[in-house]
Order: structure tokens, then C-alpha cells, then sequence
């Protein structure tokens, strides 16, 4: 484990999409439009200067409405995008949880999968089959464990995903709203494995809906709104902050609407 006590540092992060408005049928309508200088486009501001550190054996909660900014930002950190500016300094070995069925091989079985996953991972195929049982054990599949991942339910999809990430022991976790397809008492079960994660040094980076999940099992959160950090601190007030953004972004939706009805009306 890394001596540095800082495991994840986010410094003035802007994370910038182009946007395409007309998208070309066919390969002759894009070099068309490409030579006439006619493809419509605008660049989107996912994440917007942010900046923050995590502290090893912290548990971080990050919240906000959808299309906030949340899964580009552990997306980041994770190193599948690349900052438009700024950096991220990763200190440790890191596990993401980001999308369902991520590195699995439709083809495959989940067995297999577990033993690929390993392999990405960095453990070797001996390594794998020790840690095996106790993934199967985690996941509940049953006999399905021997069946192609293609016909698995998202609910199954999780449980594999999280027992294969959390069994290989990861300094850094980051887990991005799948515990919400699981049922009930597979989801208790995977926060209980988080709480003792962080009990034993983990680093955890955690995003959710649930203000009753950032209360119970974070120490600490960070509110984003449009790519923007509204919050970072307590997470009592920034549940405050986050039910604030929420409500003023439905506030404006709603005046929005009613604005477009009013122009339907006169036309």
C-alpha cells in the first residue's frame, strides 16, 4: 500500500465534449459536409474547473441530478478519459465499478469472466482460481456462474461486477450507482462489504442518489450541478445543498415548459 496519504487529488479539472447537432447518414454526406464546413457542433462543459482531494481510508459521496456531472468524474479518475485540463493523481491500485457488464466478454461465462477480469487486473490465472470460490460465493448465481454473461439480468451483471471488484482487494474503489439495480438484501450486503472496506483502510469514491446512503456510510460529500462543485464537506449540509440544486433545476424546468406552451399557443 502507497505511504501517501492523499489517494485521489482532483486539480482544476474541465472535462469538455463536442457535441455534433447534424449527424451524417452516410460516409460521402460527411466528407460533404466536412469539405463545405457545415457540421453543426457545440462543445459541452461536462465538468467545469473542479477540484478536490480524498483522503486514504476515506469513504466520498457524490451526489447530484442526473447529467451533473457524476459518472464523467469517476470516469476521470479512472483514466478512461482524459481532462480537456487539469489533472488527477491516482496513489494506489484502483478497482472501478462504473457501467454494467464493463470488461466482461458477452461470450463468456461468468466463470471465465471472473478469471479475465483477474487477468486485466494484474493477478495471474492461479491467483484468480484462488479467489475464485469466495467471488462465486459473493455474487449468489448459483449455476448460472457457468452460463454466457449475454444472458445475465443487470441485477446478475452487478452482483458478478461487484464480488469479482471487491475480492481482488483494490486500495480504491470507485462505484457508480449499480448497487441501485440490485434487490434489497444483495444491496445491504454490498454496502455492509463498503463499510468494512473503508473500515480496513479502503479508499472508496461513491456515487449514488440515495441522501440516506451518504448519511450512513460516507464521511464525507461532494455536491455537483452542470459540471460545477456546489459542495464539498459535511454531508449533512450537503444534502441541504443538493436538495436545494434539485429543487430550484425542477423550478426552472417548470418555468421553461411553460414558457415553449405559451409559444405553442400564440403560433
Amino acid at each position: 500500500m502507497s505511504s501517501n496519504p492523499i489517494a485521489v487529488q482532483v486539480e482544476n479539472v474541465t472535462q469538455c465534449f463536442r457535441l455534433i447537432h447534424e449527424r451524417p447518414d452516410t460516409l460521402r454526406e460527411l466528407f460533404a459536409k466536412f469539405f463545405q464546413s457545415r457540421v453543426s457542433y457545440q462543445n459541452f462543459e461536462a465538468l467545469s474547473n473542479v477540484s478536490f482531494c480524498v483522503e486514504r481510508g476515506e469513504m466520498l459521496g457524490i451526489i447530484g441530478r442526473n447529467g451533473s456531472g457524476k459518472s464523467t468524474l469517476l470516469k476521470t479518475i479512472a483514466g478512461i478519459y482524459k481532462p480537456t485540463s487539469g489533472r488527477v493523481r491516482v496513489n494506489g491500485t484502483l478497482a472501478p465499478l462504473l457501467e454494467l457488464g464493463a470488461g466482461f466478454h458477452q461470450e463468456l461465462t461468468g466463470r471465465e469472466n471472473i478469471l479475465l477480469n483477474g487477468l486485466l487486473l494484474g493477478f495471474s490465472k492461479n491467483e484468480m482460481k484462488i479467489r475464485e470460490q469466495g467471488i462465486i460465493d459473493f455474487a449468489e448465481l448459483g449455476d448460472f456462474i457457468d452460463v454466457p454473461v449475454k444472458q445475465y439480468s443487470s441485477g446478475m451483471y452487478m452482483r458478478l461486477a461487484f464480488a469479482v471488484a471487491t475480492e481482488v482487494n483494490p486500495e480504491i474503489l470507485l462505484v457508480d450507482e449499480i448497487l441501485a439495480v440490485g434487490d434489497a438484501p444483495f444491496q445491504q450486503k454490498c454496502l455492509t462489504r463498503l463499510q468494512e472496506f473503508r473500515e480496513s483502510g479502503k479508499t472508496i469514491l461513491f456515487v449514488t442518489h440515495s441522501p440516506i446512503h451518504i448519511k450512513t456510510y460516507c464521511n464525507r460529500v461532494v455536491v455537483l450541478g452542470h459540471g460545477k462543485m456546489l459542495h464539498d464537506g459535511d454531508t449533512d449540509e450537503g444534502i441541504k445543498v443538493y436538495e436545494w440544486s434539485s429543487a430550484q433545476q425542477a423550478a426552472d424546468a417548470k418555468v421553461e415548459v411553460g414558457a415553449r406552451l405559451a409559444d405553442v399557443g400564440k403560433s
